[in-house]
């Protein structure tokens, strides 16, 4: 008896764990994962930016020295299920134009860790410096598209490992 129990409890477990793998890499049309031109995957979440705050550093105002803080939940490519959070900072570096961020996005399996430019009018390409779990050999780009002016953003990770 113990031993069919611990059977049955190693396959759901090891079921449940291909079904997180599976619908985790979908792309937003609900498709199977698909590959960038680089032969790598894309994974989309969406940042739901509300706990965003600045800690004026410097000179009174947007001044370079700033540092914005976070630590976001993040949801599916369809913005409709929390799939996991994001925590990091950035540093301001250009008042009025830009910021240089470093961050990790927590998902199921693992981690992805970028750095690079945040501009206030326009998206930007940061790199994807590492990762842990299923991304630890992660290297390649994130898109960075601003949503919902500001409220919310897309990040769209070319993975390569």
């Amino acid at each position: 008896m113990k031993r069919s129990i611990g059977a049955a409890v190693t396959t759901a477990s090891l079921l449940a764990i291909v079904i997180v793998v599976a619908a985790w890499g979908m792309d937003r049309s609900g498709a199977r994962p698909r590959g960038d031109s680089q032969g790598g995957r894309v994974i989309v979440v969406i940042e739901h930016a509300t706990t965003d705050a600045t800690t004026d550093t410097g000179a009174p105002g947007d001044s370079a020295g700033d540092v914005l803080t976070f630590a976001n939940e993040v949801f599916d490519a369809r913005d409709q299920a929390k799939v996991g959070s994001d925590q990091g900072y950035c540093i301001r570096t250009v008042p009025g134009t830009s910021y240089e961020c470093n961050w990790t996005t927590l998902l199921p399996g693992g981690q992805i860790t970028v750095e690079g430019p945040f501009y206030d009018i326009k998206d930007s390409t940061l790199a994807i410096t590492g990762g842990t779990g299923r991304y630890r050999h992660a290297r390649g780009t994130m898109e960075l598209r601003s949503r919902e002016n500001g409220a919310e953003f897309a990040f769209v990770f070319h993975v390569s490992s």
